[in-house]
C-alpha cells in the first residue's frame, strides 16, 4: 500500500527577519503552523506582527530567511502562494459604492474565476454568511458586521486553503463578535480552512484557536495552547499569561503604515 502523502504545513517560516535601516522589525522568527484549525498569533503593537504577516502575504520581502505558504516558497513563488491564501485586514477593503455581488465578483475576477464559478460561489457564500437577500444593496449602507461578514465570504471566494484575519472584529459589538466566530469555526470545521488570527481581544483567541505564538520585540517568546501558556506563567488566563510574556509598558503601532488593499491590488498586475 503507497505511503500518504503528507500535507505540508499551512506556515513554515525559518529565521525570519526584516529590518527597516536600523531597525529590526523582526528578528530570526522561526514558526511552523500545521494545516487546518485556528491559529492565533499575538502581541502588543509594535511587536511585528502585522510586519510578519505583510511578508506571508507578499506585500512586503523578507531581508532574510524563508517563508512558505502550503509548501510554497513566498517570495520564489508569489503567484502559487497567493492563491492559497485568502485576507481580511484590520482596515475596511470594500468598495461601498458596489453592491455585496459585485464585491464579490469582481474578487473573483481578480483571481481569474470564470463567471459562471462567480456567480455560482458568489451565490453560495452570501447565504452562508446570511446576506444574499442584500446583495444587490450598496456597501455603504451595511453595519460594521455585515461588512465583515461579507469580507470574509469575498476572502473565501478562490476557496483558499489559508485565511488570514488581521484583528477582525474590531468595532463589533459582542453579539456580532459571537456570530462572527461561530461562522469561523463552522468554516475551519467543514472545509479544512487554516485561520491565521492576530487579534487584542485575548479571550477571543483563547476561546476560539487551537494554537497561540507570542511575539514581542521581533521575536517568538512563547507559544503552545492556552492552557500550556497559562501553566508556563503560572497565570490563570491568557491575558495574564499575556501581559507577563510581554510586560505592562504601552507601545506605539509598527512603523510604515500602508493602504494594504491598493498595494494587494498592485501585486495582481505584476
Amino acid at each position: 500500500m503507497p505511503a500518504r502523502k503528507t500535507e505540508p504545513p499551512a506556515v513554515a517560516i525559518q529565521g525570519l527577519t526584516r529590518r527597516f535601516g536600523a531597525f529590526t522589525a523582526v528578528n530570526k522568527l522561526d514558526l511552523r503552523v500545521e494545516a487546518g484549525g485556528v491559529f492565533a498569533f499575538l502581541g502588543p503593537n509594535g511587536a511585528g506582527k502585522t510586519t510578519t504577516i505583510k511578508m506571508l502575504t507578499t506585500l512586503l520581502a523578507p531581508t532574510e530567511g524563508s517563508l512558505k505558504l502550503c509548501g510554497f516558497d513566498v517570495v520564489k513563488q508569489p503567484r502559487e502562494a497567493r492563491r492559497c491564501f485568502g485576507i481580511v485586514f484590520q482596515d475596511p477593503s470594500l468598495d461601498d459604492e458596489l453592491s455585496a455581488a459585485e464585491n464579490m465578483d469582481l474578487h473573483g475576477a481578480m483571481y481569474g474565476l470564470a463567471k459562471a464559478l462567480r456567480r455560482e460561489r458568489g451565490e453560495a457564500l452570501l447565504k452562508m454568511v446570511e446576506l444574499w437577500e442584500r446583495k444587490d444593496d450598496p456597501v455603504k449602507r451595511f453595519s460594521g458586521g455585515m461588512k465583515r461578514r461579507l469580507e470574509i465570504a469575498r476572502a473565501r471566494m478562490h476557496e483558499p486553503r489559508v485565511l488570514f484575519l488581521d484583528e477582525p472584529t474590531v468595532g463589533l459589538d459582542p453579539q456580532t463578535r459571537q456570530h462572527l466566530w461561530d461562522y469561523v469555526t463552522k468554516l475551519c470545521k467543514r472545509s479544512g480552512t487554516t485561520v491565521f488570527l492576530t487579534t487584542h481581544y485575548l479571550e477571543e483567541a483563547e476561546k476560539v484557536a487551537g494554537r497561540i505564538a507570542v511575539i514581542d520585540h521581533g521575536r517568538l517568546v512563547a507559544q503552545g495552547t492556552s492552557a500550556e501558556l497559562r501553566q508556563a506563567t503560572r497565570t490563570k488566563s491568557l491575558e495574564a499569561a499575556f501581559i507577563k510574556l510581554t510586560g505592562h509598558g504601552l507601545r506605539e503601532e509598527e512603523a510604515g503604515g500602508v493602504d494594504r488593499l491598493r498595494q494587494f491590488r498592485k501585486m495582481w498586475r505584476r
